[in-house]
């Protein structure tokens, strides 16, 4: 594809996916039903919590609709924005549409499919997940799947790395789904577009013997010196059984735990040199393992080392750590046990108090979307459960989520709601989470109606953009039809109102069977569910 044709397709994709084609402004269209595909991997209108099932072409209908109406680079776009923005709450729906988007009849869909590979599969895991849908779409196909546009995207993929990074990359993830480097470098016929990804590539497929011998005596590149070694590192580590020689391995050339063998895993020492440089979220989740394992011990170096990373705000801004991912890894922490109940642990104190330090700095990383919120919290019943797969009370997570929008948005009004009537409800940004629980909390009563906050805000002039309602309830109870609340809210204030209801205990619930596009229902609840509420909220799904 040119680059003026490249250009074309995507200022004209923004209009043409963005439009309504003349319709109502609130109508679920095709357009819609692609994006909150691309967002979660459905196109219905319910965001279950941790619920990761199978993409298949029956669950993208408006993806198919699209292509067939000619609209494929559009589409692409659209992917490579989900993608690299952080709109997609999982990955899997991305790689998925990819792949049906490269084997399309039209020539051009085909060609910016291939050409936004790089950009869409940032990882080896990201190209393997691409490639075994490829092959479940042709499953059943009489053509075959190693074409000459595949066998160059996959080739350009290698080729237009840089060679260090991708040796870092390709060592980490060797294979998933089946599929390995040497298979796909194999199959993409790859000819390597310098000396560097020609010494990765003969790593790779002949191992690194062959490279001793074949760079031995050679004059070098800077570049190929820089990659043979570190190869050599890699190589010693995973042939060593020095334990100190591994320690000053990892603590020199920053290796990760993929690099090493599971017998070097059974040694504490060597977890504590991982621990130095590993990743904030992988430390987090890491946490109980290693207080059971007495790699982190109270009092000690490591596990002031480790509290002194997490409470770090330099280190929370760098992982971009967000304040309910903190919550869900904190309160698993305090569980004392793994889900699997196989794994238990005393919690430390000091990692505990570091987790809620850490929290509250956190909320800097939550970007204000800039919108007018309602957060309205149903206390008609009890908010002592759980929310499914996780192990945060729904009153504490109902507290987090009021506070992440009263700390993180200008115009957020909390409200309470109970025995068919608001109550008073004076959770702030300046409360700590035990405050907002604890206010939340104190007015039990009997069943209710949901529809009551739009109803609040409506007589009281209170124009709205979006409002997101708890409730404990499995079931939603309304006096009005939901739907109907948020038309009269529209008219009466102008605003372009939208609702999401959340049913922290609910596994699959949804609101009435809508086809007005403003409304969404999130069934349990995680961070993905924030990420949901922020594209409704900017109109991206």
């Amino acid at each position: 594809m040119e680059p003026s044709e490249s250009t074309t397709i995507s200022s004209s994709s923004n209009h043409a996916l963005n439009s309504t084609g003349g319709g109502c402004p609130w109508e679920v269209n095709d357009r819609v039903r692609l994006c909150r595909f691309l967002c979660y991997g459905s196109e219905g209108d319910l965001y279950t919590a941790r619920e990761e099932g199978h993409v298949s072409v029956q669950s993208a209908g408006a993806l198919l609709c699209l292509l067939q109406d000619g609209r494929g680079a559009e589409v692409v776009e659209e992917i490579k924005r989900f993608a690299q923005d952080g709109r997609a709450v999982r990955p899997g729906p991305s790689f998925f549409a990819l792949a049906l988007c490269s084997q399309h009849s039209e020539l051009k869909t085909r060609q910016a499919a291939f050409k936004a590979l790089r950009e869409v599969c940032r990882d080896p895991a990201h190209l393997f997940s691409f490639i075994q849908n490829k092959k479940e779409l042709k499953e059943g196909m009489k053509c075959g799947m190693w074409g000459r546009a595949l066998r160059k995207a996959v080739s350009d993929w290698y080729n237009e790395q840089d060679a260090v990074s991708l040796a870092a990359a390709l060592t980490k993830c060797k294979q998933r789904e089946g599929w390995s480097h040497q298979d796909l470098l194999r199959l993409s016929h790859t000819k390597p577009a310098n000396d560097a990804i020609a010494l990765i590539s003969k790593y790779v497929t002949k191992g690194w013997k062959d490279v001793q011998v074949a760079y031995a005596d050679k004059e070098n590149s800077e570049e190929v010196v820089r990659v043979l070694s570190y190869l050599e590192v890699v190589e010693r580590v995973r042939h060593s059984c020095d334990e100190t020689e591994v320690i000053n391995l990892i603590e020199e050339h920053k290796l990760e735990r993929e690099h090493l063998l599971t017998d070097h895993l059974k040694s504490k020492q060597v977890w504590r040199a991982l621990l130095k440089d590993m990743p904030l979220q992988s430390v987090l989740k890491i946490l109980g393992k290693m207080t059971s394992n007495k790699i982190l011990e109270p009092g000690s170096s490591e596990t002031q080392a480790v509290c002194d990373r997490i409470q770090s705000e330099t280190s929370l801004k760098k992982a971009k750590i967000h304040p309910f991912s903190l919550l869900l890894s904190s309160e698993n922490y305090k569980r004392g046990q793994g889900y699997q109940g196989k794994t238990k642990w005393d919690p430390d104190s000091s990692i505990l108090q570091a987790m809620d330090s850490a929290f509250y700095k956190s909320f800097t990383n939550v970007e204000p979307v800039g919108k007018r919120f309602v957060v309205a919290v149903d206390v008609s019943t009890s908010l002592s459960s759980i929310v499914p797969g996780t192990s945060v009370s729904t009153a504490v997570a109902a507290a987090a989520i009021t506070m992440i929008f009263a700390r993180t948005e200008a115009d957020t009004d909390v409200l309470a709601y109970s025995e068919g009537a608001l109550v008073p409800c004076s959770v702030s940004a300046d409360m700590t989470l035990a405050q907002a629980t604890v206010e939340l909390v104190k007015t039990p009563g009997g069943s209710t109606d949901c529809t009551l906050p739009i109803t609040w805000a409506t007589e009281n002039g209170k124009a709205v953009d979006v409002f997101i309602i708890l409730t404990n309830n499995p079931l939603w109870t309304f006096a009005a039809s939901p739907v109907e609340s948020l038309k009269k809210h529209r008219q009466k204030s102008g605003a372009n109102s939208k609702l999401v209801m959340c049913g922290l205990t609910s596994i699959g619930h949804a609101i009435a069977d809508s086809e007005d596009r403003g409304l969404l229902s999130v069934c349990g609840f995680d961070l993905g569910a924030l990420t949901v509420i922020r594209n409704l909220a900017q109109d991206l799904i």
